[in-house]
């Protein structure tokens, strides 16, 4: 689904309007209406007897608040509009829509002046949902103090609150939080999700995410060239591969993984089960040899490789012309998981690097490594795709945590061109920057993915799906919204505190076994 600026969105609403001939008016009686259809459904269908709260400001987001609140008295509800704004100020179709309530039994309450916070104070104790129809996709920077103030009552008034577009004081091309800003439990976004939904701070705010046919036709978004996508079930399972009645191992692609050592095996057998699980034919790992045995007791379906090593136990520079007779044979390599730092990493990393022609997958102390000798990438011949957390990312961008998190699709954005790479940038609402100059932005997981391993398990899996013919971007794309899902899974059988990364790699045949029935029935 593509994820849209404030100013595509309005571009697709002005051409809706002007070449489509679809009123305004029309656009935003749509969206109430999808607006009161959530408050119907957050509320339990029954509106008898529920009071309601709507807050309303001076542009077309104020007016889609309007609307439903029409909708919801002629529903049962008792309602009250407390309008952020003076009333000749609120112009246009919003204009419309107020004078149409003005000939209802709504009541009104002014929200001008300091005092006026009293009488919110004393509705927000006696209603039962909040509707924040106060600012939209226009909003920039922080909002008013008198504005602040009420957002701050809704907060902690403990209501539901219903946000139509995006919540009040969130930046819709970013998610930043400037200042106050509505923290809503359903946000009912028009047409098409914005990126400030998803990113940023902004994405705690959200609560559930409803995406809202206000009847923009559909081949005008299609037309539409947008960069950035949100990725869904049925992205991934259209570019997922489908396997042939005369298919075997061979078919599916030879992943190695390389890293591995002493204390940290687990990471890299995580990595290569996690590829075997996603699809892939054959996988190797391949650790120091003195690590061998332990790998080969971890994995059963998974080969091993013992690599020459260093004498502190590390993966030996001299490791990768001991594959010269395996590279031939493999399709992807992924490296990183367990490598550790060690004077030698930058070495290894260097003859690989200028060696591999096939697909690198670098993560952990693989990134480290480069983030610390950069020159290792002049002159790389293979797609790369690189997938840091935030703190690896502030390293390869010599920057800060801060600031990586302060603009997580323009770091991203930055990394992919300097390094030439597809990058994931891990974290709640990852962001995969391809070489193509798309964004990709993933909303699946929950923070029980917050525990060591699991960043290994994306590794691998984005390694499985390349050995099966995907595109490193598409991979990248499909692999964090697979792993995402599968630790979805895995919390509702478990619940966040306990899981474990082997928790999620037992449930990607789940989520693969749903996206190869929806290729089915194509």
């Amino acid at each position: 689904m593509k994820l849209v600026t404030a100013e595509e969105m309005r571009s697709i609403d002005e051409t809706a309007i002007n070449q489509y001939q679809i009123p305004g008016l029309i656009l935003m009686e749509n969206a109430g209406r999808q607006v009161a259809a959530a408050v119907i459904k957050e509320l339990g269908g029954d509106l008898s007897r529920k009071r309601l709260l709507v807050l309303v400001g001076k542009g077309n987001n104020g007016g889609d608040g309007l609307v439903a609140a029409r909708h919801l008295y002629n529903l049962g509800a008792e309602v009250t509009v407390a309008l952020a704004a003076n009333p000749p100020d609120i112009t246009g179709d919003a204009r419309t829509n107020l004078g149409i309530l003005d000939h209802l039994p709504v009541k009104q309450l002014p929200l001008k002046e300091e005092k006026d916070l009293n009488a919110a104070k004393v509705a927000l104790l006696s209603h039962d949902l909040v509707i924040d129809a106060i600012y939209g996709t226009g909003f920039r920077g922080t909002p008013p103090p008198l504005v602040a103030r009420l957002i701050k009552l809704v907060n902690n008034s403990g209501k539901p609150v219903i946000a139509i577009d995006i919540p009040s004081g969130v930046e819709a091309d970013t998610g930043k939080v400037g200042g106050e800003a509505v923290k809503a439990s359903c946000t009912v976004t028009l047409a098409l999700p914005k990126v400030g939904l998803v990113v940023g701070r902004g994405a705690a705010r959200v609560g559930r995410l409803v995406i809202a046919d206000i009847s923009i036709p559909r081949a005008l978004i299609d037309a539409q060239a947008i960069p950035n996508r949100l990725i869904d079930l049925e992205w991934c399972a259209e570019r997922l591969p489908k396997r042939g009645l005369e298919g075997h191992k061979g078919n599916y692609g030879h992943v190695l993984v390389l890293g591995g050592s002493p204390g940290m095996t687990g990471a890299v057998a995580l990595a290569g089960e996690a590829a075997l699980r996603t699809g892939a034919g054959l996988v190797t790992v391949g650790v120091p040899a003195a690590l061998n045995g332990i790998i080969e007791q971890k994995l059963t379906e998974v080969m091993s490789r013992p690599l020459p090593q260093t004498t502190s136990g590390r993966l030996n520079p001299d490791a990768i012309p001991a594959l010269e007779d395996l590279l031939p044979r493999i399709s992807v390599i992924a490296v990183g998981p367990g490598l550790s730092q060690y004077p030698e990493a930058a070495e290894f990393m260097g003859r690989l690097l200028q060696r591999a022609r096939v697909p690198l997958v670098i993560d952990a102390d693989g990134l480290n490594t480069i983030a610390q000798e950069p020159d290792l990438m002049k002159d790389v011949k293979a797609p790369l795709v690189l997938t840091p957390h935030p703190g690896e990312m502030a390293r390869l961008m010599q920057t800060t945590i801060k600031e990586v998190q302060n603009g997580r699709i323009e770091m991203a954005r930055a990394a992919s061109t300097r390094w030439r790479a597809t990058v994931v940038l891990k974290g709640a609402g990852t962001i995969i920057a391809g070489t193509s100059g798309q964004i990709l932005v993933n909303t699946t997981g929950n923070p029980g993915l917050a525990s060591g391993g699991t960043g290994d398990v994306l590794t691998g899996i984005i390694a499985g799906l390349i050995a099966q013919g995907v595109s490193p971007e598409e991979a990248a794309g499909i692999g964090t919204f697979v792993h995402g899902r599968a630790g979805d899974l895995a919390r509702e059988d478990l619940g966040m505190r306990g899981m474990i990364a082997s928790d999620v790699i037992s449930r990607l045949p789940a989520v693969l076994k749903q996206m190869e029935g929806m290729e089915e029935t194509d």
